[in-house]
């Protein structure tokens, strides 16, 4: 009894300590603080220089396809046996990404996590735009995107239809089921900010422009009502998603006969890895974001603490993933299996391989240390430390497993060109020009949702 009430006493300390609004705000101060970002004119040098970086790799982006289209993918590095290259590698990376944020707008609101509130809106963005970016690989590795709908269950006077044994046509339905109720439940959320925009602008076409996506928005109790049943209802239906859509992907790989890929473990490997992933990208968006705009009120130290050890769990969970690869290569008694592991350690790509386990298992340890997890600038290095060795992860799995499979006389080596890694780097530019964009133009944090923290006796 004692001990229960000591551990009570500490978390009531704790959140007192560090609450996840800081004090003095109201109604009224959130309001203008969110919206000002988006209705000021004045825009901050931070977010011109990186728009410009940002726009820079898309422009690389629009080369790199163009030369695509009319070369074809004979200039990517793709050769026998190594078929598939930088495009899966990049889909399996970008779709990881936006897990992070279905997770946190959907599953942590049916938690009641109350420290969502100020992380949700450009986290479903980030998911937006990483699907985004995920889907232009599929579309261009098949090398007439412009027949890509093929794929889609259409009704045709050829009786052509999908070939549902190809985890191709699996892809598809998965992604596009994924972003269609990501995309319904990020505006869904969007629409009382919408009308908040609406009636603080002074703009008339801007004022048109927020009214016609706000739908009519009023806030009346019949409107709130609404709203929150179906939020709810899209929070139930994203949910599963997050599971579904990356064991999907990892099927891609799971249900092949290939050393290194034929394995039971990936499905919730593929899913922990995504989080892992998604949350140190919500990281590397976040704290520049609360550092240009001063968002340290609304995005608090219990927000980077929260992130800090999500962040650790999943990455242990990554590290189980490892080494069951390992021991099942070992005790499965396959030896096609134990060399593709010996491979992975002791090859040609071996440094790809060590790089990723010091990127994702030693130098996320740092997260143990309550400092680390309360410091901007480590945790920021620990997330682009972590990015880079879930891309180097995937790089490993597809890579190291194809280019030395069964048959000695069909090995070979994969380099990458320069057009795979402009297509690559062309997304990471495309991706935050969205981001950067999105930021200007629509609250990138749920107002509405905020002022729900405001203590009741500073309600006003």
């Amino acid at each position: 009894m004692a001990q229960t009430e000591t551990l009570i006493k500490k978390l009531t300390n704790y959140r007192q300590e560090a609450p996840v609004l800081a004090p003095g705000h109201t109604y009224g101060s959130i309001t203008d603080k969110v919206s000002a970002i988006v209705l000021t004119r004045k825009t901050p040098k931070g977010w011109i220089i990186g728009f410009t970086i940002a726009f820079a790799g898309v422009m690389m982006l629009f080369a790199a396809l163009a030369y695509l289209f009319v070369k074809g993918v004979g200039i990517w590095g793709i050769n026998n046996p190594v078929g598939w290259g930088f495009a899966i590698i990049n889909l399996v990376w970008w779709i990881g990404i936006g897990h992070a944020g279905t997770l946190i707008s959907a599953i942590l609101l049916l938690f009641r996590q109350a420290w969502r509130t100020s992380i949700n809106r450009f986290a479903e963005a980030m998911t937006l735009f990483a699907v985004a970016c995920a889907g232009i690989f599929p579309l261009i590795h098949v090398g007439r995107p412009w027949l890509a709908y093929w794929l889609l269950p259409y009704p045709n006077t050829m009786a052509l239809w999908p070939q549902t044994r190809s985890p191709l046509a699996w892809d598809v339905f998965a992604i596009t089921t994924y972003a269609s109720v990501s995309a319904l439940f990020w505006y869904i959320g969007l629409l009382p900010d919408l009308a908040t925009l609406r009636d603080r602008t002074k703009n008339r076409w801007l004022r048109l422009i927020y009214g016609f996506l706000a739908m009519g928005w009023r806030g009346s109790a019949v409107h709130w009502s609404r709203y929150e049943t179906t939020y709810l209802l899209l929070a139930g239906l994203a949910t599963p998603l997050v599971l579904s859509v990356h064991t999907v992907i990892s099927f891609d790989f799971a249900m092949s006969i290939i050393p290194g890929w034929h394995a039971t473990i990936f499905p919730p490997y593929f899913v922990a890895g995504a989080i892992y992933a998604g949350f140190a990208m919500v990281l590397i968006l976040a704290i520049p974001l609360r550092a240009i705009y001063g968002l340290e009120d609304f995005i608090t130290t219990v927000h980077l603490r929260n992130m800090a050890k999500i962040m650790l769990a999943t990455g242990l969970i990554v590290a189980y993933g490892y080494a069951v690869e390992a021991f099942m290569a070992w005790y499965s008694g396959n030896q096609y299996e134990w060399y593709m592991m010996w491979n992975r350690w002791t090859g040609p790509y071996a440094p790809a391989y060590w790089a990723l386990l010091l990127c994702n298992l030693l130098v996320p340890q740092l997260l143990w240390i309550e400092k680390v997890q309360s410091s901007t600038i480590w945790l920021f290095a620990i997330s682009i430390v972590v990015s880079i060795g879930m891309w180097l992860e995937r790089f490993v799995i597809v890579v190291t497993s194809l280019h030395r499979d069964f048959l000695p006389s069909a090995w070979g080596m994969y380099y990458p060109t320069t057009w795979d890694w402009a297509t690559y780097l062309g997304t990471i530019g495309l991706f935050f020009a969205l981001i950067f964009l999105f930021v200007r133009v629509l609250p990138a944090i749920s107002i509405f949702e905020m002022r729900t923290l405001v203590p009741t006796e500073e309600r006003k």
